[in-house]
């Protein structure tokens, strides 16, 4: 069934301000990029969350119990009134991804709406997908920071290293405009085939591409399409990482085991991911928007007794098109209507998990 997004949250869409023009226009008038990022993030809600005057940030601790007394489910898992399992009361956490990979991908060969081909070896790379691919940071990026400034939401950024190495200048508007910078590997390679040496130098790469255009250094990481290697997460571990998403069997962030240490899990999400709805189902936005939407009530309402979080990926080259901003608008507007939800970036989020003494600990590390 597809939504109507003017009425989806009882109020028509959002008229949509130059924020990002505002911004390089303060950034090039003398501020430094630090700066504004402070500037901009004194200026939307405060912490990383939302709704009904709610803030969660992992600075605050395990929030206290607020209604109810701690209880097991049949499975043994603890539950509690909402509030318990979230900073500063928080019901349900919202975590977003928005995945900055444009100019990772290979040359030729790259998923893309136009047909294979089978290109000679004078024609070393794909122009048409090249031009969808570059979609995402001249159009896509831009367009999803004014939309997360405007309802004052936080996201984590899942930056490949190509492609912050040839848009620098993007990559550190993300980071000062609040957001957090992770990994996601130096380019598009199948990561879980290499030679254990040989990913320790890819996961070095990707680290230093990224800190080298960001000036911050990624303590979250993402494999491409989620595939990672026996030696992934020991070498996370290894090089002081704190959490991955290579992980979609929960719906809460989790601790598991690795090299004998607490290693986080903040699980990501195929069913919320706009690159498997809209390229992979042909989804239309309203499709999409109404998906979203489903899931976040059921996870809203599972959220009275026990700690949910929901996620949603957005990648740059797909939600950031006037269509699917158009959605996500309808639809933060939508979450943002209900008391105590609050939105979270990973790292934060991950923070929280490892110090909560209520986060689960799974036996098996998979």
């Amino acid at each position: 069934m597809t939504t109507n997004m003017s009425d989806a949250a009882g109020a028509p869409a959002a008229s949509f301000a130059p924020e990002r023009r505002a911004f390089l226009a303060r950034a090039g008038g003398g501020l430094g990029l630090a700066a504004v990022g402070l500037a901009l993030g004194a200026a939307a809600a405060p912490g990383r969350a939302l709704a009904a005057g709610a803030t969660a940030t992992a600075d605050t601790g395990a929030a206290s119990l607020a209604g109810g007394s701690l209880r097991r489910s049949p499975a043994g898992e603890p539950e509690a009134a909402h509030g318990a399992f979230w900073p500063n009361g928080a019901r349900l956490v919202i975590s977003i991804s928005m995945q900055f990979e444009a100019g990772g991908q290979p040359p030729t060969g790259a998923d893309s709406p136009f047909p294979p081909v089978d290109f000679p070896p004078q024609v070393p790379v794909d122009l048409a997908s090249a031009t969808w691919f570059a979609y995402g940071y001249r159009e896509g990026i831009p367009r999803m920071l004014d939309l997360w400034d405007r309802h004052g939401v936080k996201v984590t950024s899942h930056m490949i290293g190509e492609a912050v190495r040839r848009r620098p200048d993007l990559a550190r508007e993300i980071v000062a405009r609040g957001h957090e910078a992770a990994g996601h590997g130096p380019r598009w390679s199948a990561q879980y085939a290499l030679p254990r040496d040989e990913e320790r130098r890819f996961l070095i790469a990707a680290r230093e591409m990224v800190e080298t255009a960001t000036g911050t250094r990624p303590v979250g990481y993402n494999c491409n399409w989620l595939r990672r290697g026996p030696n992934t997460l020991p070498l996370l571990q290894e090089l002081g990482y704190l959490y991955h998403i290579d992980d979609v069997s929960r719906d809460e962030p989790f601790i598991e085991q690795v090299n004998g240490q607490d290693f986080v899990v903040v699980p990501y999400t195929l069913r919320n991911n706009d690159i498997l709805l809209i390229e992979g189902r042909n989804y239309s936005p309203g499709q999409f928007l109404e998906q979203i939407k489903l899931d976040f009530d059921q996870l809203y309402d599972e959220a009275a007794t026990r700690r949910r979080m929901m996620s949603i990926s957005a990648h740059d080259r797909i939600s950031g098109t006037p269509q699917m901003v158009r959605a996500w608008d309808a639809f933060l507007r939508y979450a943002q209507s209900h008391p105590g939800v609050a939105f979270m970036r990973k790292d934060d989020i991950a923070r929280h998990a490892r110090r909560s003494p209520l986060t689960l600990r799974e036996p098996e590390t998979l």
